[in-house]
């Protein structure tokens, strides 16, 4: 078929964009616009949908692959905020997607599950988060991964194939059955384009199939050696529940594997509040009683004083102390422990749980502060 031949003429030195494009979006923060807008769910398994979500005003999204958003919302009059890690690529800027399964009892993410839908507004925060392969640039990588821990490694791998990047990458992930299998046939896809981007499942037991060529069991050192015989010499990416973390820990070490090309984040944040309960509360007051400087932090609301040492996160303190306070991933990611400081100053290192605009309202996050002074805290 002929075509006009100066569209390809060599002496055109301009490009220009497509005019359906319009001018280049803005890039989205959540300080700029709080909201987004599901525009699309997708059922991936039987208990996980993939949620995507995009800017109202047309602004794209920049994030690095394996990071996450903490959604704020309000349900039944109570406002909870949840961290969930983003699942499409960066290289797919103009739609955000994050994967949620369905936990027994879990307060969020059944609520998602049942009242998401396309049209629907949400508010979120972030993106923030240090999980991600590109901060850890290698030839070869090896990602381990269990249930819905799959969403950090399959927005890396998404990120490569969509920037058809070759990348020497070994995925093995773990599930209860076959049809447990998160994004199953995306990652057959994947690798059947690229030729150094292998898979394996390794499966509990069959379930509902009646063929199933892949493997069964748990995930051992023998297994891995098996699949991955070049693991040592990888950069190693491991989400999963605790349980399944800590075995594969425990098999590296056992192989001697070096921890420094080890990285490992908590798979969902619907379970890490039970989880971090305990978080330094057990020493906490010991530690407070050495420290050499203590600080007094009175709650304002609730009429409570409690001592904070200086290198103490006011959170700890406050539950060495018997504060009932609310809080999730005990980590400065996720929001849950926002609270006003009415006077004092305190040293925060949060990972992305507070916007700017309120940490300029004095707005503080009670588990990464450490106190500088008195404090007041508005709860």
């Amino acid at each position: 078929m002929m075509r006009d031949a100066a569209q390809f003429d060599p002496a055109h030195s301009r490009v220009t964009r497509p005019a359906f494009w319009g001018a280049l979006p803005e890039k989205w923060t959540s300080d700029a616009e709080e909201t987004l807008e599901c525009c699309h769910v997708r059922q991936e398994t039987h208990d996980v949908k993939s949620f995507f979500l995009r800017s109202p005003q047309g602004r794209t999204f920049s994030f690095e692959p394996g990071q996450f958003v903490t959604l704020e919302l309000e349900i039944d009059g109570e406002t909870l905020n949840r961290c969930y890690t983003i699942s499409s690529s960066p290289a797919r800027p103009h739609t955000l997607s994050i994967t949620v399964k369905r936990v027994p009892g879990g307060k969020v993410s059944n609520w998602l599950h049942d009242n998401l839908m396309p049209g629907a507004m949400i508010r979120v925060l972030g993106p923030a988060g240090e999980f991600t392969c590109a901060r850890h640039a290698a030839p070869k990588y090896l990602f381990l991964s269990a249930g819905s821990g799959i969403t950090p490694l399959m927005s890396m791998s998404r990120a490569y194939h969509d920037l058809a990047e070759d990348r020497d990458i070994v995925f093995v992930h773990s599930a209860r059955t076959p049809d447990d299998v998160i994004f199953a046939r995306e990652l057959e896809l994947i690798a059947a384009s690229h030729a150094s981007f292998r898979t394996s499942f390794v499966c509990e037991r069959v379930g509902a199939r009646t063929h199933w060529s892949g493997v069964t069991g748990f995930l051992t050192l023998p297994l891995l050696k098996l699949i991955a015989p070049d693991f040592m010499e990888r950069e190693i990416f491991t989400c999963g529940p605790a349980p399944y973390m800590k075995a594969v820990r425990d098999l590296l070490d056992e192989a001697g594997f070096a921890r420094e090309r080890y990285h490992e984040e908590s798979f969902s944040f619907e379970t890490l509040a039970v989880e971090c309960a305990p978080l330094h509360a057990p020493d906490a007051g010991a530690a407070a009683a050495n420290e050499a400087a203590t600080f007094k932090v009175t709650f304002a609301k609730s009429h409570r004083e409690i001592a904070c040492g200086e290198h103490q996160h006011v959170l700890a303190a406050a539950r060495a102390a018997g504060v009932r306070l609310p809080s999730s991933c005990a980590q400065g990611m996720c929001g849950t422990c926002k609270v006003k400081l009415i006077s004092g100053e305190v040293d925060m290192k949060h990972n992305g749980g507070i916007r700017q605009r309120e940490i300029d309202q004095g707005m503080v996050l009670l588990c990464c502060s450490t106190p500088r002074s008195d404090l007041v805290v508005d709860k």
